[in-house]
């Protein structure tokens, strides 16, 4: 018995100590600041721990637009360049192709402009994109919304259809001053979650099975080249717009072996998500939900896809900038097709 508890008293001892010393390595490392992105940047700035937040916020709420769109006020239109209902699957990867070719062209053209006028022309890129996105898509769900309330009332309808757009047109105008003046982390936020919402779930209502998969694929692929190859455009992008700290005296070579050899690691408590990453991620959900007609499906695709951010925001320890769309992206649809062929098997 006396052995025992000696034994118990000693393997005790020892994992204190093997405790300690992991948290002294872990002290010992050095944490680097990420470089500092412009305040205009279309990106969702939160805390590492809050991360699932902004994205179950969009997810959830273009989800509904997108039910309300697509199931309550029948808006059922196909979507894309290319007839799906036409061409079937083939259509679809054709869009997808189409919409990923679009994207790789005005990421190069964006670039070109900043290098021959400077990184400010991005904000005026950013506020007419803003602009057409947020008075477009603000007019047509609030069309939607007004259209359901006074579904027994046009006389009602009618009225507040017209208002709708001098108020849609005021909000725009607002929303651009705001995003432009203020300094306000809290409202850049919300006009960054706004946008990325409405493009999900418009997306999600017009894109037919195959092209949205095809898209979301498309895009998380052109993701990974646009970030990972050191002529990317996103790479080049944050490049040019960043500023790193004044006191940093290592060499970017040196950094990078440092952080590679453990001795060195970035500071990953804040976060900033790409509006890119939020509108993708919507969309996906969106369509999850309008295709399936299942609430359970669409939860089970947006906890993938927090998942899938989770696993990604693990590995800006050891990067500066990750492509945000891919693991997501990936878990997210082979979630939806698991969930889906196994329910409409087993349970109906």
């Amino acid at each position: 018995m006396t052995d025992l508890i000696e034994n118990s008293e000693e393997t005790n001892l020892n994992k204190e100590i093997v405790k300690n010393s992991i948290n002294l390595e872990e002290r010992d490392k050095d944490v680097v600041e990420k470089d500092f992105i412009p305040h205009f940047f279309p990106t969702y700035r939160i805390k590492r721990n809050l991360y699932p937040i902004p994205i179950i916020l969009v997810v959830a709420i273009s989800a509904i637009l997108a039910y309300l769109a697509y199931v309550e006020a029948g808006i059922q239109i196909d979507g894309g360049y290319i007839s799906e209902s036409e061409f079937g699957a083939l259509g679809g990867i054709l869009n997808g192709l189409i919409y990923t070719a679009l994207a790789g062209i005005s990421a190069f053209v964006i670039i070109f402009i900043i290098k021959k006028k400077g990184i400010g022309v991005l904000m005026y890129i950013f506020g007419f994109s803003f602009g057409l996105v947020g008075f477009f898509q603000t007019w047509f769900f609030g069309e939607i919304i007004i259209y359901l309330l006074f579904l027994n009332s046009p006389h009602l309808f009618y009225l507040f259809y017209y208002e709708m757009i001098f108020l849609t047109a005021f909000f725009t105008i607002l929303m651009l001053y705001l995003y432009f003046t203020s300094k306000s982390i809290k409202i850049k936020n919300f006009i960054v979650l706004y946008i990325g919402l409405l493009i999900g779930a418009s997306m999600g209502v017009l894109m037919p099975l195959w092209t949205t998969l095809a898209i979301l694929i498309g895009i998380s692929c052109w993701d990974i080249f646009a970030v990972l190859y050191k002529h990317g455009p996103i790479k080049q992008l944050i490049d040019i717009a960043s500023n790193p700290e004044e006191d940093v005296v290592l060499s970017e070579q040196e950094l990078q072996q440092k952080i590679k050899t453990g001795e060195y690691e970035y500071d990953t408590s804040k976060l900033e998500i790409g509006i890119g990453d939020l509108a993708f991620y919507s969309m996906l959900t969106s369509s999850a939900l309008v295709q399936t007609n299942n609430l359970i499906i669409m939860i089970l695709t947006a906890f993938a896809t927090i998942v899938g951010t989770g696993i990604t925001i693990a590995g800006l320890k050891r990067n500066k900038i990750l492509p945000g769309l891919p693991i997501s992206i990936f878990l997210g649809i082979g979630t939806m097709l698991l969930s889906w062929f196994l329910i409409s098997t087993f349970f109906f």
